[in-house]
């Protein structure tokens, strides 16, 4: 049986918006002060998982990896471009520009409970799709990249309570690297 696993960067008050700056949201860009040691290569220790699971992604950081990954050609890209890919959106048509990629044609819930059965499911960024599962108690783990900024203001990963049970805690440059386990 496999896990859905959510991969975020996170401030330290759970704002998840634009840790690149590519959104250009006013305090976008915060999780690239911090030097290349907590955003670069498999910075969410995801291992084989990349070599056997599937990743799901919303149209926003689907469009913006579509830009990133597909030029790049050291082994943590290679694996990223051979993954199987799954879009869901309901603006896109075509999703060719990255390798691997299909569009979800069925209801995303069914897609997830079906898959989760054989095989692990990385979502990483896709704040909506991460809401619409954790709605359906889909979302086994969570992998956070927290960083030491307090913006105050911004879309957050967590709306409302939920029990999680710590599995590892690990300082990865100036941030830190939590693994959270869904409580049973």
């Amino acid at each position: 049986m496999g896990q859905v696993i959510v991969m975020q960067f996170s401030t330290l008050d759970g704002v998840i918006e634009d840790p690149s700056g590519a959104e250009g949201t006013a305090n976008g860009g915060w999780a690239f002060r911090y030097g290349p040691e907590a955003v670069a290569g498999d910075k969410f220790v995801l291992g084989p998982i990349l070599d056997t699971g599937l990743m799901l992604l919303g149209r926003t950081t689907w469009e913006m990896f579509a830009r990133i990954w597909p030029s790049r050609t050291d082994e943590f890209s290679r694996k990223m471009n051979a993954i199987p890919k799954l879009v869901a959106s309901r603006s896109l048509t075509d999703v060719s520009a990255w390798a691997n990629s299909s569009l979800l044609q069925e209801e995303l819930v069914d897609v997830v409970a079906k898959r989760k059965e054989h095989q692990d499911i990385v979502i990483t960024g896709s704040a909506s799709v991460v809401a619409g599962l954790r709605a359906h108690d889909l979302v086994d783990q969570y992998r956070l990249m927290i960083f030491p900024i307090v913006l105050g203001e911004g879309r957050k990963l967590f709306e409302r309570p939920l029990d999680l049970r710590l599995a590892s805690a690990e300082q990865v440059g100036q941030a830190v690297r939590v693994v959270y386990n869904r409580a049973v």
